[in-house]
């Protein structure tokens, strides 16, 4: 598959920025190998590599758990989010432009982190996620502060089908003056779907307008799933 800053380059990007535009979500395809997958999700029982790790039930934000990872992060999951950044930056940039705000982001997750820095943001972002029989994540935004990047990423390390079955990835978009419309979305292991971290552009008769969007999953109806969230604005 070459090496992960190839396969990146080569991601379908003219056909993410149109299907998130026409969606609100794109399929970016095959991304990570299944020997990657395998070696992120043994690092889930090693406590030593996350700042922190969080039941959702005890927070009513579901049933499952997930742990933010601590620098230095993963190489895998380090060279995934600086190489996915510059392009996500420029669909970012798009959308301010389109719906008239003055935000803008730099070429570099480097420069972008200086940002958040500035702002308090300094807590790492990137997590796994697990889900057994019965879990599931309620819909909600992954904001961290007043710095946010628009668009973020998730990736299945499981396999649907033979690991799990359920646990869909599900967006939620509130349209203006009317009821919401849920996208549900199966992703095969590897697998990278970009999506909005909390608004989206959307045409309407009048241009541009900002729709709100907040994700979540179904419920997890046999064995185990893992996934890798990859956040690009640090926490406060």
């Amino acid at each position: 598959m070459g090496t992960l800053a190839e396969r990146i380059r080569g991601l379908p990007w003219g056909q993410v920025a149109e299907d998130l535009s026409a969606s609100g979500w794109g399929r970016a395809g095959p991304l990570l190998t299944a020997q990657e997958c395998a070696e992120l999700v043994a690092l889930y029982p090693d406590e030593t590599r996350f700042r922190s790790h969080i039941q959702m039930q005890a927070r009513r934000f579901g049933v499952g758990d997930y742990k933010y990872f601590k620098p230095p992060l993963p190489e895998l999951v380090r060279d995934a989010r600086a190489a996915l950044y510059p392009h996500l930056a420029v669909l970012g940039n798009a959308w301010m432009s389109a719906l008239g705000r003055p935000d803008h982001f730099p070429e570099t997750l480097d420069a972008f982190l200086g940002q958040c820095g500035k702002a308090g943001q300094e807590r790492s972002t990137p997590l796994l996620l697990r889900y057994q029989a019965g879990g599931f994540n309620c819909l909600h935004q992954d904001v961290y502060g007043s710095v946010a990047f628009p668009l973020q990423v998730v990736i299945p390390l499981s396999r649907v089908g033979v690991d799990y079955t359920g646990g869909e990835f599900v967006l939620v978009e509130q349209r203006p003056r009317a009821q919401s419309i849920a996208r549900v979305i199966v992703a095969g292991q590897g697998e990278a779907v970009v999506f909005p971290n909390r608004f989206r552009p959307a045409k309407g008769p009048r241009g541009a307008h900002s729709v709100a969007v907040r994700h979540g999953l179904s419920l997890v109806a046999w064995g185990e799933r893992y996934a890798l969230g990859l956040i690009f604005h640090d926490a406060a």
